[in-house]
């Protein structure tokens, strides 16, 4: 049994989860750079990140929100997905709401949040849900590109039963110049698996969570029972 991870993650993890009878290749299909920008006050906004890249690049650019709740203007804290939320507690911050995907997090704001204004700091080829949504529910909304994504468009020339995707980009990359038929398709969260659907009609397995951990779990539920 062969798969090929679409972005590199340590071999050790790989092997503990998955076992040494699996052979696993990794390939980045996508690279990130962060953009310098001068900070600009916060003041009054709610603030949403989307990815682990979305944090890193908004504390590089010295970015310092104000999380006392005791303050006038504070800032709300919005972010996607577990990894996301770790990221922001590296640089000393909470959340004050993590949902699961983008979508979740659209119908979250306009059910109860329609009163504040927000910031989301996010890539340049981040998907285009809550730019979409909030404002025809006339929430403010404005995306701030704090990172650029580059689709690498590898060509992969090794045949694998399985592959597993982890970003929209990441898919719109591999697909380019490669095609998913034939193989077990693995995505990390709906969102891109969603991208996934527009490529192929093979069957795709999603995970419950975005989370390395979720993915490994579905990856021997799926396929290592069935060796």
């Amino acid at each position: 049994m062969k798969i090929l991870f679409t972005k590199n993650i340590d071999p050790s993890i790989i092997s503990k989860e998955l076992g040494e009878d699996i052979l696993v290749d990794c390939v980045e299909v996508i690279k990130t750079n962060p953009i310098m920008i001068s900070p600009f006050d916060l003041k009054n906004y709610s603030l949403i990140f989307t990815s682990v890249n979305g944090v890193t690049a908004f504390f590089k650019n010295r970015f310092r929100p104000n999380e006392d709740f005791t303050a006038k203007n504070y800032n709300k804290i919005y972010c996607v997905g577990e990894k996301t939320k770790r990221e922001l507690r590296k640089h000393g911050f909470g959340t004050f709401k993590v949902l699961k995907n983008a979508e979740t997090l659209s119908r979250f704001i306009i059910g109860k949040c329609q009163h504040e204004q927000f910031l989301h700091f996010c890539g340049n080829l981040a998907i285009n849900v809550l730019d979409k949504d909030l404002p025809l529910q006339n929430i403010k909304y404005k995306k701030v590109t704090i990172y650029n994504t580059e689709e690498i468009n590898p060509v992969i020339t090794e045949k694998y039963h399985a592959a597993v995707f982890f970003s929209p980009s990441g898919v719109r990359s591999f697909a380019k110049r490669n095609s998913l038929e034939g193989m077990k398709l693995f995505s990390i969260g709906e969102t891109t698996s969603g991208e996934l659907r527009t490529y192929t009609q093979e069957e795709i397995f999603t995970s419950e969570e975005n989370t390395l951990s979720s993915i490994f779990a579905l990856i021997r539920k799926e396929i290592k029972s069935r060796i």
